[in-house]
């Protein structure tokens, strides 16, 4: 497995409260890793941590076997990652299409265009000039991906995607990330649904008070070990 994205030792603060200890992560080109974890666990703050809303030591974070842990967001987006946010966060005063078109500001050549969005989530399409914001919670979220990709990011990061959703509808997001690798995107996703992440990821992190308490693949992990990593017992 050829490295993508490496931390080593990060760590990370707001002010004087470290939330992440000495994390060690790696995800590998093609591979999707799930991030699991209860609330205030840090796997918030790791994305946080990746795309340079909170900066670190520039080594601690390794993309591509480049030092991008003191890079400004905007630097961090133009290597290749991008983010779909907790929460969506869509523009409320823009329309499907351009908030699609919002996420290639960077300007990054590839695969993903309003076409190949739209043949990926075909509902955007037909709501494309509809507010962001009218649409159901899971065509938002549809929205926030497709926003993502955009920027035609070498790798993914997507932050609590099936937050708020009915099942069916996240059953409908998870099977678009074959889709997604199948064309050359890595893809990390957190994920508080243990079920969601062991069915769709290559390998498992659970993070457990800011620090790394388990990880493996979910073939090898049983459930007991995902519990006792998860809940700290």
């Amino acid at each position: 497995m050829t490295p993508l994205l490496e931390t080593r030792a990060l760590e990370a603060f707001y002010g004087d409260f470290q939330a992440l200890f000495g994390i060690d992560f790696t995800v590998g080109e093609g591979e999707t890793v799930a991030i699991i974890g209860s609330n205030g666990a840090g796997k918030s703050t790791f994305l946080k941590s990746i795309t340079g809303v909170l900066s670190n030591k520039a080594d601690a974070i390794r993309f591509k076997n480049e030092p991008i842990g003191s890079l400004a967001a905007n630097h961090v987006v133009r290597r290749g990652i991008a983010m779909v946010p907790e929460g969506r966060r869509l523009f409320p005063s823009l329309s499907v299409e351009e908030n699609l078109q919002m996420g290639a500001m960077s300007k990054r050549s590839g695969h993903w265009t309003l076409e190949t969005v739209y043949r990926l989530f075909p509902v955007l399409k037909e709501r494309r000039y509809s507010p962001g914001t009218a649409l159901s919670g899971g065509q938002q979220q549809m929205v926030a991906i497709g926003r993502g990709l955009m920027a035609n990011p070498d790798l993914l990061l997507c932050d609590e995607i099936s937050l708020g959703l009915a099942p069916i509808i996240i059953k409908d997001i998870y099977a678009a990330i074959p889709s997604i690798t199948s064309e050359g995107t890595t893809v990390a996703v957190v994920e508080q649904d243990i079920n969601q992440a062991l069915a769709v990821a290559d390998r498992v992190y659970c993070f457990q008070e800011g620090r790394v308490s388990l990880e493996g693949t979910p073939d090898t992990l049983t459930r007991e070990q995902i519990s006792a990593a998860y809940f700290g017992l």
